[in-house]
């Protein structure tokens, strides 16, 4: 499927190494001022190229809207756009004809559709995951109209971790880090010198989401976000609140208990049955190392023969670092798919309206 979300939906189209990739959102609610600055602000976070941290592909990014805006103002119709792709060097590929990337896509892509694009992942790739950004800016000038933030960074590197998050450094820091930032660059530099690549985990965080968001049992909002994150290239885990450390831990740890201010801890990570408790949602996604490596390595061709090969081409030493940027509007589109599919959740909120 290449459509997200039911009552907010984003369709995205377009291939690593074609003209140009886009989405159409759907659902966007009539009325919103339409942030052009914010939205090229997040394409310029997630975009490649900014610095030796990522990779050289050089691309603008600049989205084109063509319909769903009207005057600077959603007009409620599909809000459909346009990101060029500018620059591609197709011929760094060209060696992949035939054969299958170690820890890519390619053999589940070939075996499913029956089609070897081979340039630079198709579909697969992660350039595809602009146009999610693009929508995520969008879901947030919708956001900002209820006070709602959304904020991730990236807290371990491998094995270095962060500490105490600290998302101001997060929002200044080239990598994103919410601290030991030294040291974690200096551990993807290493990475690239020695033409591997390296791990890691981000950490996001949802302030000001209201009580009530997620649809009961078949589309909790813990289960979506975590299908959101799951669904971005490279990520193999989500936690939600203490996630894995839950196991660890006696009921009488991981309880959030109650007084009349309201929660006293927040052990569940802002989620309880799969419904939001206005506490702050804290979620963490762990991202495995680049596939995309420069070391010669063994894998199989069309036809089944082991073959060795090396990779050409550019690539990011460390995907965790722009996912983080992918995370945050992912989950931005949950959120608001949730705030409107909670608008008829109950008669009172019906007669709000009617």
């Amino acid at each position: 499927m290449n459509t997200f979300g039911r009552k907010l939906t984003l369709t995205t189209f377009g291939e690593s190494h074609g003209a140009a990739i886009g989405g159409v959102m759907d659902g966007f609610p009539a009325g919103v001022k339409i942030d052009a600055q914010l939205l090229q602000s997040e394409l310029d976070r997630r975009r490649p190229g900014r610095n030796k941290f990522t990779t050289a592909r050089d691309e603008a990014d600049r989205a084109e809207i063509l319909s769903g805006v009207f005057e600077g103002v959603s007009s409620g119709a599909p809000i459909a756009f346009l990101i060029f792709n500018q620059n591609q060097k197709s011929n760094d590929y060209e060696n992949l004809r035939e054969i299958f990337r170690p820890g890519h896509a390619d053999f589940t892509y070939f075996k499913k559709f029956g089609v070897r694009d081979h340039r630079g992942g198709g579909r697969a790739s992660a350039r595809e995951t602009a146009v999610r950004v693009a929508g995520g800016a969008f879901a947030q000038m919708l956001l900002n109209e209820f006070g709602v933030s959304v904020k991730s960074g990236v807290l371990s590197v491998a094995d270095v971790v962060a500490g105490e998050p600290d998302f101001d450094l997060a929002s200044k820091s080239e990598i994103y880090s919410l601290g030991n930032e030294d040291a974690m660059k200096s551990l993807i530099m290493k990475a690239r010198e020695q033409h591997d690549s390296v791990g890691a985990s981000v950490l996001s965080v949802v302030d000001g989401a209201p009580t009530g968001l997620g649809e009961g049992l078949y589309y909790k909002l813990d289960a979506v976000l975590a299908a959101a994150l799951m669904g971005i290239n490279g990520v193999k885990a989500v936690e939600i609140g203490e996630g894995v450390n839950a196991s660890r831990l006696f009921g009488s740890q991981n309880n959030d208990e109650m007084s009349e201010q309201g929660f006293l801890s927040n052990h569940a990570g802002g989620i309880l049955g799969g419904i939001s408790t206005g506490e702050r949602i804290v979620l963490k996604s762990h991202f495995k190392p680049t596939p995309s490596i420069f070391k010669a390595q063994k894998t199989q061709n069309l036809k089944g023969e082991c073959v060795e090969f090396e990779l050409r081409g550019r690539h990011d030493p460390c995907i965790g670092v722009r996912g983080s940027v992918v995370a945050t509007a992912m989950i931005r589109l949950v959120i608001c798919d949730m705030m409107l599919l909670n608008l008829g959740s109950n008669l009172a909120n019906l007669k709000k309206f009617y």
